[in-house]
């Protein structure tokens, strides 16, 4: 049944800008429809899904062959060699060849402008191999679009082009079929510098991997060869081949690759660690845990591949217009050409020749392309930083965010326990509290158990030896240290031994107002102090909400489901605007689906797994931490790939730009048009001027789109 059949997947040669997407589409919708197509310019792939098609392969791969466009199974292009040469350069070679041969027949045309007027045919025999040349590749998609009845920019060129050589002006012919030419080889060569710039991601991975064998011996093998569960040896100074855990040693690892993290990571034993990344100093031995087309950085190539089947509001806008235009400019011109002789008595030659310049001109080349650029460098740039965009069209969202609502855990917290006040009483200070009870705490897995520990080694405290060591289940612990018994355990444990004091009842109550777990550490004598533990705060989480206000974000509100005191005192931290807690899913739901009603354009920031039903609801979903998450990766519609709040101002500032420069690129495309026909109406505009204005325009708006690379 059509219901089960597989995607088909197909190489389409020439496919390097939206022009030959739209040319895909005139075909393809009719039989599928829009939303079976998947288009990835920067791979030249297109992806048909039958599930809801009767089509079959062959009507699907005629479908193609009817656009004029070239379709090779993708299978067998992955089989395939590497292509030669002159398949390779064709579009280059093609161009190079117009504009040697058009310039030699103008420098023989010239030379021979003192004894003839008239062309000479050698001349006129290069001017026609500087046009065959320069449409070589255009003439076949402009049939297409003729009988078709579907006039486009190839079929402007051809007439524009056949029209010069038909009234004698075989140079002009020439020049614009050299310089339109020019203008899709740097229409091609600005998706090729976007997709290197993402192909760069797939060379991240290492080719050869070293597997160490049960027996201790190692041998180098490709990374496809390593089954998961394995253990592979990291030298200092090389990449990691797969995503793993670490085993044995501990190192630096430079994650920017993947996350955008500027400074390097410590690893230790069980830390995660990716494929792609660049391991420091220190020898280090993983356990892989994926498959080398499972792993983190093979879905980001994935993910980015996808995204360019997903148009943006403006490239949908300038195609929709496009649409319109060109037969507009079809009639105008044929207006141009017939009206002044018929009403007016001039001259037919003169009224073609001010036709095929309005043809030219107001060809949308310049138009069409600078959107798809644009977003193209837009996603690739952001994707070196870390930041995953699923589609053009959640390239421009996040310039129009009004409100954002935010979940607390892993978000604006740093998502597990942590020591965030230390009470020492009774003549004792920090350390002894911490030596004390990191020493009782030090077998324990308990997670606040282990943030004592871990932030006694951070102080450089010494855990020492417990004697007689006892667990007083669900109360605590105690233990002989130095020759002296010290208990530790809850404040409710406290209250039961007797000890507590008015003084320490209330500041511990103050506490847990707050929300904070309270471990108190004492001997039989008395109270040596307690320690407070809590959700910390991210360190950049203050600065990154005064941030979203200053770019005009009108509301923050945090959503979660902890306890109102716990959510009450970490919005107070951040400055929050607005707070609601003990929220369920449904309840975050609701709350985002008011946000939206009330401000209209939303984002939900959560960590892609229990806040999935309200990233669904926002506007935009961004899923914060989504390394090693695939519920993440493919829950929101923007992966922050580190745990990075600031990467939202960053974010928003990105589609700020990419939305000024797509803008920048329409109103000079418009412009361009503009005063070039206003000059052909008046008579001061020519041809090849024409031609070469229009491809200036190209020029000029793919370098604009292209300056995202650098953002």
């Amino acid at each position: 049944m059509a219901a089960m059949s597989k995607p088909l997947q197909f190489r389409i040669e020439g496919m390097d800008c939206a022009e030959e997407v739209a040319l895909l589409n005139r075909e393809l919708v009719p039989l599928v429809g829009e939303e079976a197509l998947r288009f990835d310019l920067l791979n030249a792939k297109l992806t048909v899904n039958l599930s809801t098609s009767s089509s079959s392969s062959a009507e699907i791969e005629a479908a193609i062959a009817r656009s004029g466009l070239k379709a090779i199974p993708w299978e067998q292009k992955l089989r395939s060699e590497q292509p030669s040469f002159f398949a390779a350069n064709l579009r280059t070679l093609l161009t190079s060849i117009s504009g040697v041969a058009g310039l030699s027949g103008y420098l023989i045309e010239s030379s021979n402008a003192g004894e003839s007027m008239a062309t000479t045919w050698f001349a006129r025999l290069l001017y026609a191999i500087a046009i065959a040349s320069g449409c070589g590749m255009v003439f076949p998609k402009a049939w297409r679009s003729l009988i078709t009845l579907r006039p486009d920019m190839n079929l402007l060129m051809t007439v524009a082009v056949i029209g010069a050589a038909c009234i004698g002006e075989w140079s002009e012919g020439a020049t614009v079929a050299f310089l339109f030419s020019l203008s899709l080889l740097l229409e091609s060569w600005s998706v090729s510098r976007a997709r290197n710039a993402i192909g760069k991601l797939m060379n991240l991975s290492p080719p050869r991997a070293i597997l160490k064998q049960a027996d201790g011996q190692t041998s180098e093998v490709s990374p496809e060869e390593v089954p998961v569960g394995s253990v592979v040896v990291v030298r200092p100074g090389e990449k990691l081949p797969l995503d793993g855990k670490v085993v044995s040693g501990s190192s630096s690892i430079n994650q920017a690759s993947i996350t955008g993290e500027s400074v390097p990571v410590e690893k230790r034993i069980n830390d995660s660690v990716f494929a792609g990344t660049v391991n420091g100093d220190g020898l280090l031995e993983i356990e892989t845990t994926r498959l080398v087309e499972d792993t983190t950085l093979a879905k980001i190539i994935r993910m980015v591949g996808d995204a360019q089947s997903q148009r943006a509001p403006s490239e949908k806008w300038v195609e929709k217009f496009a649409a319109i235009y060109t037969p507009l400019v079809m009639l105008a011109s044929i207006s141009v050409l017939c009206i002044p002789p018929l009403l007016l008595q001039a001259n037919w030659n003169e009224s073609l020749y001010r036709a095929l310049v309005l043809l030219v001109i107001a060809c949308p080349c310049a138009l069409v392309i600078s959107t798809p650029v644009s977003i193209v460098a837009a996603l690739a740039s952001a994707a070196r930083h870390g930041v995953l965009i699923k589609g053009g069209l959640f390239v421009e969202i996040p310039a129009r965010l009004r409100a954002i609502a935010l979940d607390k855990t892993g978000t604006l917290t740093e998502g597990k326990p942590s020591v965030v006040q230390l009470v020492p009483l009774n003549g004792h200070d920090e350390q002894e509290l911490l030596h004390r009870a990191g020493g009782l705490e030090r077998g324990s897995t308990h997670p606040l158990a282990q943030a004592i520990v871990t932030e006694a080694l951070k102080r450089k405290a010494d855990l020492p030896d417990v004697d007689q060591f006892e667990i007083i289940q669900g109360k605590g612990a105690r233990g002989v240290i130095d020759g002296k018994l010290y208990w530790l355990g809850s404040h409710r444990y406290l209250e039961e031994r007797g000890q507590e004091t008015p003084e320490v009842h209330q500041q511990l109550e103050a506490l847990q107002l707050e929300g904070r777990s309270i471990v108190v550490v004492g001997n039989d004598e008395h109270v040596c102090g307690f320690i407070a533990l809590g959700d910390a705060i991210r360190t950049e989480s203050v600065d990154t909400i005064a941030e979203l206000h200053e770019l005009g974000v009108k509301k923050v509100v945090m959503l979660t489901g902890d306890n109102t005191g716990t959510a009450s005192a970490v919005a107070r931290a951040v400055s929050i605007d607005e707070v609601k807690s003990e929220l369920l899913p449904a309840d975050k739901v609701d709350a985002v689906a008011k946000l939206v009603e009330q401000y209209g354009t939303v984002a939900m920031i959560g960590d892609g797994v229990n806040d999935a039903p309200a990233l669904a609801r926002a506007t935009l979903g961004i899923a914060m931490g989504a390394v090693g998450s695939d519920a993440a990766i493919e829950t929101a519609d923007i992966a922050l790939m580190s745990d990075e709040l600031a990467k939202v101002p960053w974010l928003i500032r990105h589609s700020r730009r990419a939305l000024q420069i797509i803008r920048q690129n329409i109103v000079f495309s418009l412009a361009v048009k503009a005063i070039f026909v206003l000059l052909t109406f008046t008579g001061y505009s020519t041809l090849w001027g024409a031609i070469a204005a229009d491809t200036g325009a190209s020029l000029l708006v793919v370098a604009n789109g292209l300056r995202l690379l650098r953002a």
